[in-house]
């Protein structure tokens, strides 16, 4: 006799419920566009790749954010005992002026955004906006001498970034703005060679996609014989590296311009600030073979069977060709 049980009603909370509402809301989309647009035309060159994140391996703008809300909650707490006004207010200008590189970054890495990331970080930029105007605020009162009055914006704009941080954390950690999106690869390839297609099924100088352990994979020969292999799914935001062009040893995203080197899979431009994954190669009969090359190993060192990747492969294609 089986037993029924029957479990409480759940709902979900009501600011999920604003937050998804909000992921859908379509009136703000003009305006996410122009400001979009306007944030990707600046003439930022490699800077754009600085404020990214690039060279640190994940984005700027989370470390950046510590200085300012640091030292407004600092400031919040010496407003509350009333008896270091200066150091207060101290705390408070040091904030605003760490809030110009933290919104900086945080735009650069906004316009690159998907849709739904893009309409929750158009109100999280608001929330962190209208914080700085209130501190602007509470800096003037405090310099003037109106201390209670800059004590009491204070608070209000603590409470302001409290609620940018919410939307913040809603973005980092429930939508994976920010996130690895390769990060999962090294985990679900089974560790041995793969098999994907023969020679000829890669036209040189063409991406193409194939699978394995269904892990999309994007697979290029070059035009001396030499196959390389990344993950497809671009460490940006999944992007289809398989769709988008070759040029210079590199593979360009189609979706947000991010490049990387098909010999090591280094992210040489973002907006990605993580590297794909990338597999070893080589050409068995004709076949392509693929194998996971795990983090720190070196594609030139030998594989099990004692050939060398590289120069093997570049021979075997180039006997296959003839």
């Amino acid at each position: 006799m089986s037993v029924r049980r029957h479990h409480p009603r759940t709902r979900q909370n009501r600011v999920l419920r604003l937050l998804d509402r909000l992921e859908r809301e379509p009136r703000q989309d003009p305006l996410i566009d122009a400001l979009g647009a306007g944030i990707r035309s600046l003439p930022l060159g490699r800077g754009r790749d600085v404020l990214h994140g690039t060279w640190l391996g994940h984005p700027v703008h989370p470390l950046l954010v510590q200085v300012p809300i640091g030292s407004w909650l600092s400031a919040a707490i010496l407003d509350l005992r009333k008896g270091r006004p200066r150091e207060a207010g101290l705390l408070v200008g040091v904030g605003l002026a760490a809030a110009v590189p933290a919104a900086l970054t945080g735009a650069v890495d906004w316009a690159e955004l998907r849709r739904p990331q893009m309409r929750v970080g158009l109100v999280h930029a608001v929330s962190n906006t209208t914080a700085v105007g209130l501190y602007t605020a509470s800096l003037a009162c405090r310099v003037a001498g109106r201390g209670r009055a800059g004590r009491t914006l204070g608070f209000l704009g603590l409470a302001a970034v409290g609620a940018g941080g919410m939307l913040g954390g809603h973005l980092a950690y429930r939508q994976a703005a920010g996130a690895n999106h390769a990060e999962a690869v090294p985990h679900v390839v089974s560790d041995r060679w793969h098999r994907i297609g023969a020679v000829d099924e890669f036209p040189a100088g063409r991406p193409v996609r194939r699978s394995v352990d269904d892990v999309p994979v994007v697979v290029v020969r070059e035009t001396g014989g030499e196959i390389h292999a990344l993950a497809d799914r671009c460490s940006h935001l999944s992007g289809p590296l398989s769709e988008g062009t070759v040029s210079d040893g590199c593979v360009r995203c189609p979706w947000h311009g991010s490049v990387f080197r098909l010999s090591d899979g280094l992210n040489v431009q973002g907006p990605a600030i993580a590297p794909q994954p990338v597999f070893d190669t080589r050409v068995t009969d004709g076949q392509v073979e693929v194998r996971l090359r795990h983090h720190g190993e070196n594609h030139q060192e030998k594989n099990a069977d004692g050939g060398e990747p590289g120069r093997y492969l570049s021979e075997a294609s180039h006997e296959h060709s003839n």
